[in-house]
């Protein structure tokens, strides 16, 4: 097929690469502008660019494409059979949509309709779900509100992190997406409408990492470390500094005597060696700290943090 991709990071470049892998003509790319990053404010080119200035594919970066007359235009006279879309960060308005034969496909990384929007994969491991996936659609002018295509569905690991499960969805869409494409052109693809009760997956925020012992249990607090690594990292202050938790578990009986502590706040260290490591009350269970981050400083197992930065029983996190 006489293909259009549009995305942004690698979770696109993948789809990008399985396409063209699969001997797909891609007649041009369309991707965000590069962005400055790093002390230096370098712009950095997209994931999907650095892919396709490699494989010398015309490259399409506006800045915005809704009554962008010119850029519409210009999609029309490379005249696609489809265009595809995968993690691009913007609105298809309808004069997009109804330039190409087949229509736009999305990829996205959900079972539909459960969490239309920007961040399903990290609402997905915030919210403790035990199973999410890949499911391609056909776009309309709606966020993620299309007819359904191919789903496949992926078990979560219980330890599993947003950037874990990210690197597995991202091979599935390419494989998902080429096998859709094939179906589409063999005439054979079956479309579903998405009916039920959705959920919406909005971008994640700065203000949603800051921990709060008081309402969180430690399964709660476990779910946003999981959810938030790599992204920002969950963190909490302790004596006036900001730790990062990076991976944390739910303590045991056999780990800790949990009887006679209703009287603590949660948030309170109740074991910190370097030999046991780092446990905290919460408000249901006990978190087990796993590998942190203090201020200014590199991840570390927290062995190795409390030896050079101990942390005393009964101090409290706030």
């Amino acid at each position: 097929m006489n293909i259009v991709f549009m995305g942004t990071p690698d979770f696109a470049e993948e789809s990008l690469k399985a396409l063209y892998n699969a001997k797909h003509n891609i007649l041009a790319v369309v991707t965000n502008p590069d962005k400055p990053k790093g002390r230096g404010m370098k712009m950095i080119p997209s994931e999907v660019k650095k892919f396709a200035e490699e494989k010398n594919i015309k490259i399409y970066q506006p800045l915005k494409i809704r009554n962008n007359i010119e850029f519409i235009n210009e999609i029309k006279n490379l005249n696609p059979d489809i265009i595809c879309v995968v993690a691009y960060g913007k609105i298809l308005p309808k004069e997009i949509l109804d330039i190409p034969k087949y229509g736009c496909v999305n990829v996205h990384a959900s079972l539909l309709p459960k969490y239309r929007g920007a961040a399903p994969i990290q609402w997905a491991i915030l919210n403790g779900d035990k199973k999410t996936g890949i499911t391609t659609m056909f776009m309309d002018e709606g966020m993620d509100t299309g007819d359904m295509l191919l789903r496949q569905e992926v078990v979560i690991g219980e330890e599993e992190t947003t950037g874990e499960l990210w690197d597995r969805l991202k091979v599935i869409g390419g494989e998902l997406l080429v096998k859709t494409l094939k179906e589409i052109e063999q005439g054979i693809i079956k479309r579903q409408k998405q009916e039920g009760n959705f959920s919406i997956a909005p971008m994640i925020s700065k203000e949603m990492a800051k921990i709060e012992w008081v309402k969180s249990t430690a399964l709660e607090i476990k779910n946003l470390v999981r959810g938030l690594n790599p992204i920002m990292g969950a963190y909490s202050y302790l004596n006036g500094k900001k730790i990062k938790f990076w991976k944390v578990d739910i303590a045991t009986d056999e780990e800790i005597i949990t009887e006679n502590m209703d009287f603590l706040r949660n948030g309170t260290v109740l074991v910190s060696d370097a030999r046991d490591g780092l446990f905290i009350k919460t408000k249901n269970g006990i978190l087990k700290v796993i590998e942190i981050q203090g201020e200014n400083a590199k991840r570390m197992p927290i062995q190795d943090f409390l030896r050079g930065n101990p942390i005393k029983e009964f101090e409290i996190f706030e």
